[in-house]
């Protein structure tokens, strides 16, 4: 799956992960890692949300 992300691009904002990260800083891969578990939390939400019979994912999905 980390493939995967590489070739469609992250997701998630270096510049507000770093931002976010305001007494350290922040590693060149870490931002790879970082979309990866932001891509495994959605498809778990996705799941969840089609098991529960809605095509919405919410809060409650996390």
């Amino acid at each position: 799956m980390l493939d995967e992300s590489k070739s469609e691009g992250l997701i998630i904002s270096k510049s507000r992960t770093k931002a976010a990260a305001r007494n350290c800083n922040v590693s060149g891969d870490f931002y790879e890692a970082l979309d990866l578990k932001v891509r495994l939390m959605i498809a778990d939400a996705e799941r969840r949300a089609m098991a529960n019979s809605r095509k919405t994912i919410k809060p409650q999905d996390l």
